[in-house]
């Protein structure tokens, strides 16, 4: 069951051995996984880790490679009509007319799911006031922040009442404090209607508040779990140590204090309970080449190195293999 205790043990989306290729480059290599109805699960990932090639394929845009997927019960090798009508999907660029109104817009987007008249009407005064935007219908778009014009995108893709709502880097371009409202109305919208969202995400924190996340490294998926369960993995405080000779200290901390330091960009790091008592001992036993310690409770960015390591953000993270 999801955090939210929304998700019914049934599945929304299920893929087994996903694989894609762009020429001799596997953008996704044997991918596996399971999302709950009913929960927000998150792809957490660097880019060219895989994230936008996989939300390709599930949103229907192009097939796969290689391997099963299953969306709201049906196999993508079949009629894709059927499953298109119960998606909701808002990609990382826009897709709303600036020179149109909020209605105008929805209006438009209504007309591609058949929706017309008072029916068209009706839902999408509701959408609008469910995302606090009923007062902004008359707007044009243009005249709207990211914010709100991320609502929007929201907005058209709730038009049609759909039962999974896929969303690519839907923050992309938004404050910190416009990206913790965008992921407060999804959980709205999910203890309101129950909507399946699946998202693809850069952000940590955004990470954070999704029910389960998948870490994507090079086109793989190299852990899946909830965010607290993947920060549990970690054996106690991660210590870092920026030292003149990282290299050869590693050696010495090696023989004085056992564990294996791994060297990551320049720095040592150490997984250890109780860091800051190894974080003092580190300055004691070496006072003229360590130049620095620091230490803290593990983050995702923290399990993002323990398993692929590599920093979410350094030149090893994505790679060359993934698109």
């Amino acid at each position: 069951m999801s955090r939210g205790g929304t998700a019914n043990g049934s599945a929304a989306v299920e893929v087994e051995g996903l694989r894609h290729f762009y020429g001799s480059r596997e953008a996704l290599a044997g991918v596996s996984f399971r999302v709950s109805r009913g929960e927000i699960y998150g792809f957490l990932g660097p880019n060219g880790g895989g994230k936008t090639t996989l939300f390709k394929v599930l949103s229907t845009l192009m097939p796969a490679g290689g391997g099963t997927v299953r969306v709201l019960g049906r196999d993508l090798r079949g009629d894709l009509r059927p499953v298109r009508r119960c998606l909701g999907i808002a990609f990382q660029r826009a897709s709303l007319d600036p020179k149109l109104t909020v209605a105008e817009n929805l209006r438009h987007h209504g007309h591609l799911y058949g929706l017309m008249g008072a029916t068209l009407r009706g839902q999408a005064q509701a959408v609008l006031a469910r995302l606090g935007l009923a007062d902004r219908a008359a707007d044009l778009v243009e005249t709207l922040s990211g914010g709100l014009q991320r609502r929007v995108e929201l907005a058209k893709s709730l038009l049609h009442r759909p039962e999974l709502l896929l969303l690519d880097e839907p923050t992309t371009g938004l404050d910190p404090g416009a990206r913790r409202d965008f992921m407060t109305y999804l959980h709205e919208l999910r203890a309101q209607d129950g909507v399946t969202v699946l998202l693809t995400t850069h952000f940590f924190e955004e990470a954070e508040r999704c029910d389960r996340i998948g870490i994507l490294h090079r086109g793989r998926l190299v852990a899946t779990g909830a965010p607290e369960e993947l920060r549990g993995r970690i054996g106690g405080d991660v210590v870092e140590i920026r030292a003149k000779d990282p290299e050869g200290l590693r050696k010495k901390i090696r023989d004085r204090f056992g564990g294996e330091p791994v060297l990551v960009d320049g720095t040592l790091r150490l997984e250890r309970p109780r860091g800051h008592e190894l974080a003092r001992e580190l300055v004691e036993a070496f006072p003229g080449e360590v130049q620095g310690v620091t230490f803290g409770q593990p983050t995702l960015e923290d399990v993002f190195i323990h398993l692929t390591g590599h920093r979410f953000w350094g030149e090893g993270a994505a790679g060359g293999t993934a698109a």
